[in-house]
């Protein structure tokens, strides 16, 4: 199965479903099971808001809350949308070829989340199942994971 790493707090909200995008600098054509692995390093910056507000509210205030170096679930990736503007209110997903958008609320938590900055991608997960955490040492890129669910 193939599988993604990403720094901790942001794979414990895509786990919990409170993150549906995971935005990168680099798009993929991979559609499919991906799992999600939370990364050796917590990165964490109280200084934002929304995340930390979101933190509390979910319970997750101590470093020791976060699971790190280890699978921690699997989700589908449904698409890889090419983040085209900011307009107004919201972020335009936007695929030219086939003039296909998504919208998202820039003052909604899933903006908060991500880097949503023009020429960037948001991969967007579906079907996202938390699982017992699995240690497993990440890479970067799309990887193959071995383990079993």
């Amino acid at each position: 199965m193939k599988a993604i790493t990403i720094h901790q707090p942001w794979a414990t909200l895509i786990a919990l479903g409170e993150k549906r995008f995971e935005t990168r600098g680099w798009k993929t054509n991979y559609r499919g099971p991906i799992a999600i692995h939370a990364s050796k390093q917590l990165l964490y910056d109280y200084r934002l808001p929304k995340l930390s507000g979101r933190l509390w509210e979910l319970g997750l205030r101590k470093e020791e809350d976060f699971p790190l170096g280890c699978v921690i679930a699997i989700a589908d990736l449904v698409e890889c949308w090419p983040v085209r503007a900011h307009i107004g209110k919201e972020v335009h997903l936007f695929f030219p070829r086939s003039g296909r958008s998504r919208f998202l609320d820039k003052e909604g938590t899933e903006v908060a989340f991500g880097d949503f900055t023009p020429g960037r991608y948001a991969w967007e997960l579906a079907n996202v199942q938390c699982i017992e955490p699995v240690p497993v040492k990440g890479q970067q890129g799309l990887w193959n994971w071995e383990g079993n669910v």
